[in-house]
C-alpha cells in the first residue's frame, strides 16, 4: 500500500491518523510540527501527506505545505489538509481554497474513519494517475 505522513501537534488526531491508515494497510510516518514533518517527509519519500492548518502558530500548516511545493522531491505530493478552524473561526476553508493555498484537498476535524479512508484513496489515485513512464511524478 501507500507510505503516508501525518503532521500534526495533537497526539491524539496522530493516533486516529495512524490506527485507521494502519488499518487499511497503509504504512504511516508521524511529526508532531511542521519541520519535523517536512524533514521525515524529505527522507521519506511519502506518496500522501496529511497536514494539520494550525499547530504552533495559526499560518504554520500553510508555510508547510508552502515549503511542500517548492521542494522538487515533494512538490507533486499530494496535501490532504485537515482543519479544525471551522469550529473555532468563522473562517471558511473548502475545496475552491485550494486554488490559493498549495494543497489538493481540506477535511475537517475530528476524523471521520470512512470518509478519511474515502479521501485518502481518491488523493493516492490523484497521485498515480500523474506517474508518466519514467515512474517519475509530472
Amino acid at each position: 500500500m501507500a507510505k503516508i505522513i501525518c503532521i500534526d501537534d495533537d497526539k491524539d488526531i496522530l493516533d486516529t491518523c495512524e490506527v485507521v491508515l494502519q488499518g487499511a494497510g497503509h504504512t504511516v510516518v508521524t511529526a508532531i510540527n511542521g519541520k519535523e514533518g517536512f524533514e521525515k517527509a524529505s527522507k521519506e519519500s511519502p506518496d500522501l501527506i496529511v497536514l494539520d492548518v494550525m499547530m504552533d502558530d495559526s499560518t504554520e500548516g500553510f508555510t508547510t505545505a508552502q515549503k511542500f511545493r517548492r521542494t522538487e522531491v515533494l512538490k507533486y505530493v499530494p496535501i490532504l489538509m485537515l482543519t479544525s478552524v471551522n469550529e473555532t473561526s468563522p473562517q471558511k476553508f473548502g475545496e475552491k481554497d485550494g486554488e490559493f493555498l498549495p494543497v489538493d484537498a481540506f477535511m475537517e476535524k475530528p476524523i471521520k474513519p470512512k470518509e478519511f479512508l474515502a479521501r485518502v484513496g481518491e488523493l493516492l489515485a490523484l497521485k498515480k494517475d500523474q506517474v508518466n513512464v519514467e515512474g517519475r511524478t509530472k
